[in-house]
């Protein structure tokens, strides 16, 4: 069936007809109402997360209610963007499809309202079946080295999956390895698929700020600290992020290198209570 278009919205054929982002949001509200506790991942803030079954395959919903104003104000107060819509998701998704990341993919959109505070929208992904988080992934690597081919390809894989973002624009906000889904079977093709997900807190400009670009690496190598990781990974990760050879990438990029280290460092202090684990020596 065909894809059709709304103001404000979009919906693949095998989804629900609508003639408008009103009626599509309210065939997301009749999903989301139907939708088994075991299946609601997430229910606050006025944005509800759940999986559901229709037209014969599984889906993802994200359901944006309206955070209310006594939310955008504490956001505010503590210097962040509220996250009032899937707008900025849905513009990230199209935007890394386009550029050739691997990420979401999006069946179902609508927005609809201006006041901030009660803004309603909506976004369906396709679920990712037959994937595993990275996070989970690597969870054993600090006690089972995993084929260093493996290690490797992972590591440019995330690192040019990062670097793409970046020079889109993008920022993600919660850049971890759980928000990376690996399809394992992809490991033994030419190109290794690491799906990059959860981009509701996504931030969207013409250029990533220094700053957002620091808290993102910061992120992905404080999740990664217990995977066993070894000084040649992060080399690794810096010349494939960087895009050129390593010795122009640590002379140009050094300050930002530095601060990636210091908040990723701050970050496993704060939620493990100790020091980071000491950087391996590898053959490899």
């Amino acid at each position: 069936m065909a894809d059709y278009y709304l103001a404000s919205g979009f919906a693949r054929g095998e989804l629900a007809r609508a003639d408008s982002a009103g009626e599509l949001l309210a065939w997301a509200r009749d999903i989301a109402a139907q939708a088994r506790p075991t299946d609601i991942y997430r229910d606050k803030e006025g944005r509800k997360t759940l999986r559901f079954e229709y037209a014969g395959n599984a889906w993802f919903l994200k359901l944006h209610t309206g955070v209310g104003w006594a939310e955008v104000c504490k956001n505010l107060l503590q210097l962040r963007l509220p996250v009032i819509s899937a707008r900025n998701e849905y513009r990230a998704v199209l935007a890394l499809r386009r550029a050739g990341v691997p990420t979401l993919d999006i069946a179902a959109y609508a927005r609809r309202g201006w006041n901030p505070a009660r803004v309603r929208s909506m976004i369906v992904s396709a679920e990712l079946s037959g994937t595993v988080s990275l996070e989970h992934y690597c969870a054993n690597w600090a006690m089972q080295a995993p084929a260093p081919a493996v290690r490797m390809r992972l590591i440019r894989t995330l690192a040019h999956s990062a670097r793409q973002m970046h020079e889109l624009g993008i920022n993600h906000r919660d850049f971890y390895l759980c928000h990376f889904h690996l399809d394992e079977s992809s490991l033994q093709q030419p190109q290794t698929r690491c799906y990059l997900i959860d981009l509701h807190r996504a931030q969207v400009r013409k250029h990533t700020p220094r700053r957002w670009r620091v808290k993102d690496l910061a992120g992905l190598y404080f999740s990664a600290m217990d995977c066993g990781l070894g000084r040649r990974d992060l080399l690794r990760f810096i010349r494939h992020y960087s895009g050129c050879k390593l010795r122009v990438a640590l002379a140009g990029d050094e300050r930002l290198w530095r601060e990636v280290e210091r908040q990723a460092g701050k970050l496993y202090r704060k939620a493990h209570g100790r020091e980071p684990p000491a950087l391996r020596a590898r053959v490899h």
